[in-house]
């Protein structure tokens, strides 16, 4: 695989920057974008390391930042800013002429999976899957208020990944809702994982290890 840095679009007058994983050879039949969560960037360990291996394992991959990241700042952007780099990242792939795959995911490290949920259940993002980071069900301490309406908008088939320490996403919270919902879903949990997927050292286990599972589950469950 090789990678690409690119130049994205988001408005008339705003540009983000982007990285293209591509596969070594074959036809690319899907490509899967890559959203950062609200502290981190497009060159966050999580997303380099799934982009690589989705395109080991011969899907396009395209990361991206956000323009408040790309700017050097830390807040996150307003939601039409959002919304725009992403449905920016989104026609860079759908429409460049060295790419175009017939089959687009939408995945996000929480904030970015959050904005790509909301964009698909208004209808402004045409993905076919959906996959989440972390989704941030609620802010710390306060799971009486679920960020979960957008959730049970969509059909779209949705793959969960969460840690068991998630201060974000509580479980049993989290259940409950995919209990729910009308779309396929799958739900696979990183013990002891935070929101990043950490682990206590008393895990023994290692940030790659828990990448590649990541991996893994991910390439399992788009070729499912």
């Amino acid at each position: 695989m090789r990678d690409e840095i690119v130049t994205i679009p988001i408005s008339e007058s705003e540009k983000v920057s982007g990285i293209i994983s591509i596969p070594d050879a074959g036809q690319i039949d899907t490509g899967v974008i890559l959203a950062h969560g609200a502290g981190n960037d497009m060159n966050h360990s999580l997303l380099a390391s799934l982009a690589e291996g989705l395109a080991d394992a011969g899907y396009l991959a395209l990361r991206f930042n956000f323009l408040y990241r790309e700017m050097g700042k830390k807040s996150p952007d307003n939601q039409d800013l959002l919304y725009l780099a992403w449905q920016g990242a989104y026609r860079f792939l759908a429409e460049h002429p060295e790419y175009r795959p017939k089959h687009i995911v939408a995945a996000g490290k929480s904030l970015g999976g959050r904005i790509a949920l909301q964009l698909a259940a208004e209808g402004m993002l045409a993905v076919e899957r959906l996959i989440f980071l972390g989704y941030p069900l609620h802010a710390p301490g306060r799971k009486d208020r679920l960020r979960d309406s957008h959730l049970y908008k969509i059909a779209t088939p949705m793959l969960f990944f969460a840690g068991t320490r998630d201060q974000l996403c509580d479980l049993q919270l989290l259940r409950q809702v995919l209990s729910k919902l009308i779309a396929p879903w799958e739900l696979e949990v990183i013990e002891g994982g935070d929101h990043s997927f950490h682990v206590p050292k008393s895990y023994a286990i290692n940030p790659a290890e828990i990448y590649e599972l990541i991996v893994c589950r991910t390439v399992e469950w788009l070729s499912g």
